[in-house]
């Protein structure tokens, strides 16, 4: 997987507050899918409004597209987006030791969290006017655990547990071929080959792991996840189907 992909476009920005806000702004002018970098972000974000430390030299980009599927499943694209990052980071390192998946976006790197996925999107009536994949990628640096939320994995970067530094925009060339390559399998053949693909990076299959969800706490062996992307667990009572929740282990 060498080369821009072909009907990708590619932009690049000195610095914007949010890639994810940048990929809102432009969705009704998008012809095709968009990656849309910043070398700095001024107000970056993570999962549920939370803020997002972004420091010069880390990753920041957002792939903006316009789907014509159904929500449900153009959100299993965070399972393209995950196999993408982990095969982008391979080709930086020469190494797939030590690259996981954690359910339900995130990457690590020897057990502490590398990378985040944000999902975003518009519409109404059942359809989307835009659809936003943020990633965020601790390159260069990491936070201090004392700026993450208690009970979180540890945060670490690429070139603290591996020695190789990569550039933003090195990163992208490696990655978007990496995400094409996954959606065209997963528009071609639908998620049953992301899902298999996934499941073999996972962290934590077959172990203990509790999910918090808005509105209670589950703790179980993470036996799979389903044809839905829902996290499954099973505990001594009953088997539990997850279709979003906070991991921890």
């Amino acid at each position: 997987m060498t080369g821009w992909p072909e009907g990708v476009g590619r932009r690049v920005l000195e610095e914007v507050d949010s890639t994810n806000a940048e990929a809102a702004r432009i969705a009704g002018s998008l012809r095709g899918p968009e990656w849309i970098l910043a070398l700095r972000q001024s107000a970056a974000r993570g999962r549920r409004g939370r803020a997002w430390a972004n420091p010069e030299g880390n990753f920041a980009a957002t792939l903006a597209m316009r789907p014509t599927e159904s929500p449900d499943k153009v959100a299993l694209r965070s399972f393209v987006a995950s196999l993408a990052l982990f095969d982008a980071f391979v080709s930086a390192t020469g190494r797939a030791e030590g690259f996981t998946l954690k359910w339900p976006n995130d990457v690590l790197l020897n057990g502490g969290k590398l990378a985040g996925i944000l999902l975003e999107s518009a519409g109404s009536g059942g359809g989307m006017s835009y659809f936003a994949i943020g990633i965020g990628v601790n390159l260069v640096s990491a936070p201090d655990q004392a700026q993450v939320e208690a009970g979180a994995l540890r945060p670490v970067s690429l070139l603290s547990e591996t020695g190789v530094r990569v550039t933003p925009e090195e990163l992208l060339d490696l990655l978007a071929p990496a995400y094409a390559h996954y959606e065209a399998q997963f528009t071609t053949y639908g998620f049953a080959p992301i899902r298999a693909a996934w499941l073999e990076r996972a962290a934590k299959l077959g172990e203990v792991i509790t999910a918090r969800t808005t509105r209670n706490e589950i703790t179980g062996t993470f036996e799979t996840v389903d044809e839905a992307g829902n996290l499954v667990l099973t505990t001594a009572k009953s088997r539990h189907a997850i279709p979003a929740a906070e991991v921890f282990f």
